[in-house]
C-alpha cells in the first residue's frame, strides 16, 4: 500500500528506446504510457499566413491602438478634472450617507447601554423579578442596536463604507465588547459579579462606542467638522450624566456607597459641566439659545443642587439619603431627555449645512466634468463602432474556448469515468461558422473537442473491456481457488500424518491468500467479489479472518474486542479490507515487532485501531496516503505500489467505512477503521439450548511430535474424529484435551488468542480464523455462513 521507501521517484528518467516508427514531430510531449488510444487527428487546412495574425496577443494591441489611441489625450483632461472635484463631493455625500448608516446605530447602541447599565445597578442593588425583566428587556435593545454594526464576523459597516481601518478597528472594538456582554448578564442574573465590575464593562462599551463616533468625525471636511466635534462632546456629555445616574440610583436601592463610588459620582458630574462648558461656545446660535434654555430649566437646576449636595457633604452616605429618590430620577431623566433633544437637533442642523455646500461643489466642477465625459463618449463611439464587430467574434472565440476547457471536456471525461455512454456526434455537433480567419479558429477548436471526446470514449472502451477481461479472469481464478480451498480442506481431514499436515496448512494459507489477491482485482475493476454471508458474523471471527489472510499473521496480536457482529452482506468486503491494512502493517514493520489491533464501540460506530511499529510515514506521504483512501473515484491503476490503498479506498466508500492513518506513539503508523452502525448488530447472540452442556471427550495419549515453527506455537496432539458435525456449534470446544486441527496460537496475558475459544488443535489461519470455514470434528467453529463451501457464496 504505502511506496517503498527506499524506491526514489524523483531521480532522472531512464534513456527511452523507440518501440515503433515515430508518431510525434521532434520536439513534442511523448504519450503517457497509459494515455489510451491515440485520437483520430486529421490535420488542419487553415491558410498558414493568416495565423499569424490572429493570434490573441496581436488582435489585443490592435484594439488597443484603435480605441486609446483617438480618445487619451481628451480622456486625461477629463480624468484631472474629476478626480480633483470629485473626491470632495463624494466624501460629503459619504459621509451623509454615514450619519444614516453608522451615527444613529452607535447613538442607539450607546442609549441602550445605558439604560442596561442602569437597571444592573439596579438588579444588584435589590434583587427581584421586574429587576431581571427589565435587565433582559434593556439586553435586547442593545443587540438590537449593536446588530447593524457587525455584517459578518470581521466585516462591519465600516468596513463596508470604506472608511479606513481606524473606524473600522473601532468598531470590531465595539462589536467585541458587546459580544463579551451575554456572559455578563448570565453573572448579573447569579449574582454573582459585584456592581463596580459590572459598571466597569457597560462603561468600557459606551466608551468605545463614543470612540467609534469619534473616528466618523475625523473622516469629514473641515468645514462641517466642527459640527460634528460639537455633537460628539454632548454625547460625551449625557455619558457623565448617564454613569452619576446610574450610581447614584443604585447606592440610593441598596443604602451603600463605597468611597469609589463617591470619586466616581462626582467626577462624572465635574466631567459633564466641563464638556457643556467646552462645546456651548461653538454652538449655532439657536442651538446656544436651546442648551441656556435647558441648563436654566427647573429640572437642571434641581439636579445641580443634589450635586452640590453630595460634593459638600461631610457623609456622603447620609447625603444620599437625604435625596428623594424619585425626585433625582425625574431631574436626571428630564435632564437626559432634554440633552439629547438638543443634541438630536443639532445633528438636523449639520446635515442640512452640509447639503449646499456639497451641492456647490457639484455645481461649479458638474459641467467640466460632463462636457469632458461627453467628449470622451464621443471619441470612444468611434472607435467602438470600428472596432466592435472584431470585438464580438473574439469574445465568440474566448468563450467557446473557455466552455470547451472549462465545462464541456471535464463534464464529458467525468461522464465516462463514472460509466455512462457518450456519443460524439451528440456532444460536439457540427457548427457552421465565418469564412475568415476567426471562423477558422472555431473551426479547429470544434476539432480540438471532436478529437479530444472521441480519444476518451476509445479510452473509455478499451477500459470497459480490460475490465471485464480482468474480472472473468479473476473469477475463473477465485472459482478454482475455491475448489482448491475445499480439497484441501478436505485433505486436511483425511491425512493423520503432522509433517504432511503441516505442509497443507501452509499450502491452505498460500491459496487463501490468492484468494484475496484474486478479490482484490476483481473490486479495482469495478465489480464486487462473490463471497457473501446472509447472517451476522461476530467482527472478532473477521477479524481473525482478515488476519489470515495476510503473509506474517503470526505477528498479528488481536486483542480482545467487545462484542459486535457485522450484517452478512458487509463480511467479505470488510474481511478484505482489514487484511490489507494488516499487510501493510506488517510489510512496513521490522519482522520481531508485532502489529497490535485494538477495537471499541464508539458514538458513530465502531472503531479498529490496527497499529505497526515500523519507520512511519512522513507527513507528506501520510496526507497524500489519506487522500487516496479519501479519493475513491480517482482511482490511479498504474501507481502498482498503492493498489491496496485504492482496494481500501472502494471497499471504505462502499459501505460508508471511514479510514485514516495517523501516527503511532510507537514511531510505526496507525489505521483507523470506523464501522458504521448500520452495518453492525450490537447485540450479542444467546446460545441455544442444546449447546450451554457440551460434552466431554475421554483424554487421549499423546500421538503427534510438535510442528515446525511456521506457527510459531507448540502443535498440540490430536483427538479422535467427531462421528458427526454439529449444525450450529456452541461457544467452546467440548474436548478435555485438544483437538487436531483447531490452533493454539501464542498471545499475552490479557489479549485474546488467534484460535477457536477452548480448542487447540493446530490448524491453518484460514481454516481456524475465516468466519467461512467449515467446523473441524469435535471442534467449534464461528457461526457457519449461510453460503455453500463448494463454491463462492452468490451476493
Amino acid at each position: 500500500m504505502r511506496a517503498s521507501r527506499g524506491t526514489s521517484r524523483s531521480g532522472p528518467p531512464a534513456p527511452s528506446t523507440p518501440r515503433g516508427p515515430a508518431r510525434t514531430r521532434p520536439g513534442a510531449p511523448r504519450r503517457g504510457a497509459h494515455a489510451g488510444p491515440p485520437a483520430d487527428e486529421t490535420p488542419l487546412t487553415a491558410p498558414a499566413p493568416a495565423r499569424p495574425g490572429l493570434r490573441p496577443r496581436t488582435v489585443r494591441a490592435r484594439i488597443v491602438a484603435v480605441l486609446m489611441v483617438p480618445v487619451v489625450s481628451v480622456m486625461a483632461l477629463w480624468a484631472f478634472a474629476t478626480v480633483t472635484t470629485a473626491g470632495d463631493v463624494w466624501d460629503l455625500l459619504r459621509i451623509k450617507n454615514v450619519d444614516t448608516t453608522l451615527r444613529t446605530p452607535l447613538d442607539r447602541t450607546v442609549a441602550a447601554l445605558q439604560a442596561e447599565r442602569a437597571a444592573a445597578g439596579q438588579l444588584l442593588a435589590a434583587p427581584g423579578p421586574d429587576q431581571e425583566a427589565a435587565l433582559r428587556s434593556t439586553a435586547q435593545d442593545t443587540d438590537r442596536a449593536a446588530a447593524p454594526l457587525t455584517l459578518a464576523p470581521g466585516y462591519n459597516r465600516a468596513d463596508a463604507e470604506g472608511l479606513g481601518p481606524e473606524a473600522a478597528g473601532r468598531l470590531d472594538t465595539l462589536g467585541r465588547a458587546v459580544a463579551a456582554l451575554p456572559a455578563l448578564r448570565t453573572r448579573l442574573l447569579d449574582r454573582s459579579v459585584p456592581w463596580s465590575d459590572a459598571y466597569t464593562v457597560y462603561t468600557a462599551a459606551v466608551d468605545e462606542a463614543l470612540a467609534a463616533t469619534g473616528s466618523l468625525t475625523a473622516l469629514q471636511d473641515h468645514r462641517v467638522a466642527a459640527d460634528a466635534r460639537v455633537l460628539l462632546e454632548f454625547a460625551r456629555s449625557r455619558e457623565q450624566l448617564a454613569r452619576e445616574d446610574a450610581l447614584v440610583r443604585a447606592a440610593q436601592r441598596s443604602g451603600q456607597l463605597t468611597e469609589a463610588q463617591y470619586r466616581q459620582i462626582v467626577g462624572a458630574g465635574y466631567a459633564r459641566a466641563q464638556f457643556e462648558q467646552t462645546a456651548a461656545p461653538d454652538l449655532r446660535p439657536a442651538d446656544r439659545t436651546a442648551l441656556a434654555a435647558v441648563t436654566g430649566g427647573p429640572e437642571y437646576q434641581e439636579l445641580r443642587r443634589y450635586e452640590e449636595t453630595l460634593l459638600d457633604a461631610a457623609d456622603p452616605r447620609g447625603a444620599l439619603a437625604a435625596i428623594p429618590g424619585t425626585r433625582w430620577a425625574a431631574a436626571a431623566d428630564a435632564t437626559a431627555h432634554a440633552l439629547a433633544d438638543l443634541e438630536r437637533q443639532a445633528g438636523t442642523t449639520a446635515a442640512e449645512r452640509s447639503d449646499p455646500y456639497a451641492l456647490g461643489l457639484f455645481t461649479t466642477s458638474g459641467a467640466t466634468v460632463l462636457l469632458g465625459l461627453f467628449a470622451v463618449l464621443g471619441s470612444l463611439l468611434v472607435s467602438v463602432r470600428i472596432g466592435r464587430g472584431l470585438v464580438a467574434e473574439l469574445h465568440a472565440l474566448r468563450n467557446s474556448a473557455l466552455e470547451l476547457a472549462g465545462r464541456k471536456l471535464p463534464d464529458t471525461m467525468r461522464r465516462l469515468r463514472s460509466g455512462e455512454e457518450v456519443d460524439v456526434d451528440a456532444e460536439v455537433p457540427p457548427r457552421e461558422h465565418g469564412g475568415d480567419e476567426i471562423g477558422q479558429v472555431h473551426h479547429a477548436l470544434d476539432s480540438v473537442q471532436r478529437a479530444a471526446v472521441t480519444a476518451a470514449v476509445e479510452r473509455a472502451e478499451v477500459l470497459s473491456g480490460v475490465s471485464g477481461v480482468f474480472v472473468n479472469l479473476a473469477r475463473r481464478s477465485q472459482v478454482l481457488v475455491h475448489r482448491q480451498l475445499t480439497l484441501l480442506d478436505a485433505m486436511e481431514r483425511r491425512t493423520e500424518d503432522p509433517a504432511e499436515l503441516d505442509d497443507l496448512f501452509k499450502l491452505d494459507h498460500l491459496t487463501t491468500r490468492m484468494r484475496r489477491h484474486a478479490e482484490g482485482l476483481i473490486i479495482l475493476s469495478g465489480a464486487a467479489p462473490g463471497r457473501a454471508w446472509r447472517k451476522p458474523v461476530p467482527l472478532t471471527d473477521v477479524v481473525r479472518a482478515a488476519v489470515a489472510e495476510v503473509e506474517e499473521y503470526a505477528r498479528v496480536d488481536v486483542h480482545r474486542l467487545p462484542y459486535a457482529a457485522v450484517t452478512g452482506p458487509a463480511v467479505a468486503d470488510l474481511t478484505h479490507l482489514v487484511a490489507e491494512l494488516v499487510e501493510n502493517a506488517t510489510g512496513f514493520s521490522p519482522p520481531h515487532t508485532k502489529v497490535q489491533i485494538r477495537g471499541e464501540q464508539v458514538g458513530n460506530g465502531y472503531a479498529l485501531e490496527i497499529e505497526d511499529r515500523g519507520l512511519g510515514m512522513g507527513p507528506e506521504a501520510l496526507s497524500d496516503a489519506n487522500r487516496r483512501i479519501d479519493a475513491s473515484d480517482q482511482v490511479d491503476l498504474f501507481d502498482s505500489d498503492r493498489l491496496g490503498l485504492f482496494v481500501v479506498s472502494r471497499l471504505a466508500k462502499r459501505h460508508g467505512v471511514k479510514v485514516s492513518l495517523r501516527p503511532s506513539a510507537y514511531g510505526g503508523t496507525t489505521a483507523i477503521v470506523l464501522l458504521p452502525l448500520d452495518l453492525l448488530d450490537l447485540r450479542e447472540a444467546e446460545p441455544r439450548p442444546d449447546e450451554r452442556e457440551p460434552a466431554t471427550v475421554p483424554e487421549l495419549p499423546p500421538t503427534v511430535r510438535p510442528p515446525s515453527q511456521a506457527l510459531a506455537a507448540p502443535r498440540p496432539r490430536p483427538g479422535p474424529r467427531s462421528p458427526r458435525r454439529r449444525a450450529r456449534p456452541p461457544p467452546r470446544c467440548s474436548r478435555t484435551r485438544p483437538c487436531r486441527r483447531c490452533p493454539r496460537w501464542p498471545s499475552p496475558p490479557g489479549r485474546t488468542t488467534n484460535s477457536r475459544a477452548g480448542c487447540g488443535r493446530p490448524a491453518s489461519p484460514r481454516s481456524c480464523a475465516t468466519p467461512r470455514s467449515r467446523p473441524a470434528p469435535g471442534c467449534a467453529p464461528p457461526d457457519p455462513p449461510t453460503a455453500t463451501p463448494n463454491r463462492p457464496a452468490p451476493r
